[in-house]
């Protein structure tokens, strides 16, 4: 009898189903019945069809009910705001809890941004946006994931965001400024040899005499005691939190100086990096 003969009858497979898939994992559930999913989604018809299927990724779906939503005569507003941005809701609350990854948010993204677009036809001209955002990736480096969520969760909230990509220079992200008066700027880099970018910048902003209330800074390099080591930059820990740190700039006309103080508060969760 070999080793794998006599050890086989010993083994509990009840046990071991029991212990690793009832004990510890728990029943599976949807994603629309996850507390935190739940509380973003809509329960009125048919903006909760509409955030389900932003929910799940399924454009050809969500392009379906936006239409027979706007056939119906709902405002394309309301198709917006109550049922597309909820549905980014949920996978947003779905992604703060690892629940859901960086594909999922891409592909919700993508059936959002469709959704919306044919609303905006319907109206006419685009939806009326809360404020302007000028996102960047710092001078010299290529990588650009973080930003491009960071955009994605601010665009999925309402805002206008002028995206200038990657490996912008610093004058470039100047003349933005100038050009745009954004209410909120970001910037990303995940290298420490680029980072370094982001203090030159707030250095010209001032020189110039260039009013940003905020200059949200983040990525992989990037730490909150670098950050707060120049005027206006915040330290920017998750790409979803900066449309909450947009609605506080809006909403409660916070300070750079402020916002630091309160981080934690202003995006509603612990974060250790703020204790």
């Amino acid at each position: 009898m070999t080793y794998v003969e006599e050890l086989e009858p010993k083994i509990d497979q009840t046990f071991i189903s029991t212990r690793y898939n009832v004990v510890i994992e728990g029943p599976a559930i949807k994603p629309e019945e996850d507390p935190d999913a739940k509380k973003a989604l809509p329960t009125e018809e048919p903006f909760k069809s509409i955030a389900l299927a932003i929910l799940y990724g399924d454009s050809e779906k969500s392009l379906k009910k936006v239409q027979e939503s706007i056939e119906k005569k709902i405002p394309p507003l309301d198709v917006i705001t109550k049922g597309l941005i909820k549905g980014m809701d949920g996978v947003g609350a779905l992604y703060a809890k690892s629940l859901y990854f960086l594909p999922d948010l891409m592909i919700s993204g993508d059936a959002m941004t469709e959704g919306v677009k044919i609303c905006e036809a319907v109206l006419g001209e685009k939806a009326e946006k809360k404020g302007a955002v000028v996102s960047f990736v710092a001078e010299g480096d290529p990588h650009d994931i973080g930003k491009n969520l960071v955009v994605m969760f601010l665009r999925s909230n309402g805002y206008e965001v002028i995206d200038l990509g990657r490996d912008v220079p610093t004058d470039e992200v100047i003349e933005a400024v100038q050009k745009y008066q954004p209410d909120f700027l970001t910037g990303t880099a995940l290298m420490t040899t680029t980072m370094t970018q982001f203090p030159k910048i707030a250095e010209e902003l001032i020189k110039k005499k260039l009013e940003v209330p905020v200059f949200g800074c983040g990525g992989g390099a990037v730490r909150r005691d670098f950050v707060e080591s120049y005027p206006m930059g915040v330290y920017g820990v998750k790409a979803f939190h900066a449309p909450k740190i947009a609605d506080t700039i809006i909403r409660d006309k916070k300070s750079w100086e402020k916002i630091r103080e309160e981080y934690s508060d202003i995006v509603g969760e612990f974060v250790p990096e703020y204790a």
